[in-house]
C-alpha cells in the first residue's frame, strides 16, 4: 500500500467556498465574499507542505494541472532540492505538450531528482477549459490521442525508433536518439483516471495505475475490477488508485466538528450555483461524484465515514474520509480490499491535515 499527499499549487484554504475550489469553473466574483482563510501557493508555503510530507514518510505528492493552479513541472522542479525521498506525481495534459518533448522533460527531471518523477496523465473533463488551452478535440478523441501520446513517449524513453504520421502526431525519430548528450530515460509509472469506458481502455493499455475518485467501496471495487480485467485482456497488470480528502482527529467527534466547520460558510445559493456549473462539464466521473449527494447538505455521509461535503462546491474529488484515526484506517483497509493499492489524500489546510494524518493514521497502516 502506497500513501501519497496532494500539493495545493492553486492555493490552500482553511474552509470551503472560494473560487479556487471550483476546479475547471470560472469564478464569477460573487464567490469571493466567502472567507476561506486563503493561503497563496507561494514557493515558501509549497516547500513547507512538501517537506512536511517528506518527513512524515508519504510516498509522493500529486500536483494538479489546469488554469486554476501553477504549472506542475516548474513547481516540482523547484522542490527537488528541498526534499529528500519524496516522489512527485506530476499532472500534465497530452494536448498541451508534444510526446517527444515530454519524454525529454521526464528524462531531465529523473536525472536531476534521482528518479523521483511519476506521471499523472489528465485527458481533461471540461471542454470549455480544454478550448481555452487551444484543444478542440472531443473527450473520446482526447483519450485516443492520450493513448498514442503514451505509445510515442514510451518508445522515445526506451530509445526505440519512432515513425508516426497520424491524425494526432507526426514523428520521425531514429533509435537511441538522446537529449543533451544523455540517453533518454524510460517513463516512470503512469497514473490515469476516469470513469468512462474510454478511460478504462487507455489505462488498461498504457497506465500502471488506474485512478478513481472516492466513491463508496462497492462502487470502487466494480470500477477497479473492470480496469484490471481490461488490462489482463491485454496481457498487462494495473494497480488500483484512489483520490480522497481526509479529516482525521483523535476522536470521531472532533473530526466531524472540523467537517461541519469547513462548510459552515456556504449558503444554498452558492451551492446551487456550483452544482449547476459542475453538472455542465459533461464529465462522467464528475456526474458520479455529484450523484452521491445531489447537492443536499443534509445528505452528505454517503457511506460509513465517507463524507461528500467537499463536492458541494469543489470540482474533481468531492469526498473525504472523516473520523478518528482508527476509523479512517479501517476505511482505508476496506478500500484496499476493494482493489486499491495506492491512495492520494488531501485535506484543508493541507499542511496541518498532513500532520494529523501522518502522525495518527500512517502508523496504524504500517
Amino acid at each position: 500500500m502506497k500513501v501519497s499527499w496532494f500539493l495545493p499549487t492553486g492555493g490552500d484554504d482553511e474552509r470551503l467556498g472560494g473560487a479556487s475550489h471550483g476546479v475547471g469553473i470560472a469564478g464569477d466574483g460573487r464567490d469571493a465574499v466567502v472567507d476561506t482563510g486563503h493561503r497563496n501557493a507561494s514557493l515558501e508555503y509549497l516547500t513547507a507542505v512538501a517537506q512536511t510530507v517528506d518527513r512524515l514518510g508519504f510516498h509522493a505528492v500529486l500536483t494538479p494541472t489546469g488554469g486554476h493552479c501553477e504549472d506542475a513541472w516548474l513547481v516540482t522542479a523547484a522542490l527537488i532540492g528541498a526534499t529528500e525521498n519524496l516522489k512527485f506525481l506530476v499532472a500534465f495534459r497530452p494536448g498541451a505538450v508534444a510526446p517527444v518533448l515530454s519524454a525529454q522533460m521526464v528524462s531531465t527531471f529523473q536525472r536531476l531528482s534521482g528518479g523521483r518523477a511519476l506521471l499523472n496523465v489528465v485527458v481533461g473533463g471540461d471542454d470549455v477549459e480544454q478550448r481555452s488551452y487551444g484543444d478542440t478535440l472531443s473527450k473520446d478523441d482526447r483519450y485516443r490521442r492520450a493513448r498514442e501520446f503514451l505509445e510515442i513517449a514510451r518508445a522515445v524513453g526506451d530509445g526505440k525508433p519512432v515513425s508516426v504520421d497520424s491524425e494526432f502526431y507526426t514523428v520521425d525519430r531514429p533509435s537511441g536518439a538522446g537529449f543533451g548528450g544523455h540517453l533518454p530515460v524510460p517513463l516512470p509509472d503512469v497514473y490515469l483516471g476516469g470513469s468512462s469506458p474510454a478511460a478504462i481502455e487507455v489505462a488498461a493499455a498504457q497506465a500502471e495505475v488506474f485512478l478513481t475518485w472516492g466513491e463508496p467501496p462497492a462502487q470502487v471495487a466494480e470500477k477497479i475490477a473492470a480496469a484490471k480485467d481490461a488490462a489482463g485482456g491485454k496481457g498487462r497488470t494495473i494497480r488500483g488508485g484512489i483520490r480522497l480528502h481526509v479529516i482525521t482527529r483523535d476522536t470521531a467527534a472532533q473530526a466531524w466538528t472540523v467537517a461541519e466547520n469547513l462548510i459552515a460558510g456556504l449558503d444554498d445559493e452558492l451551492i446551487a450555483r456550483r452544482q449547476q456549473a459542475l453538472r455542465s462539464l459533461g464529465s462522467e466521473g464528475q456526474r458520479r461524484m455529484l450523484d452521491l449527494h445531489g447537492g443536499d447538505r443534509n445528505n452528505l455521509e454517503v457511506a460509513p465515514n465517507l463524507w461528500a461535503g467537499f463536492g458541494l462546491v469543489r470540482g474533481g474529488a468531492g469526498t473525504a474520509l472523516v473520523g478518528s484515526h482508527e476509523e479512517v484506517a479501517d476505511r482505508i483497509r476496506e478500500y484496499r480490499d476493494a482493489g486499491i493499492e495506492e491512495f492520494i489524500f488531501s485535506g484543508y489546510p493541507h499542511l496541518e491535515e498532513a500532520e494529523h494524518f501522518g502522525r495518527g493514521v500512517l502508523p496504524l497502516l504500517q
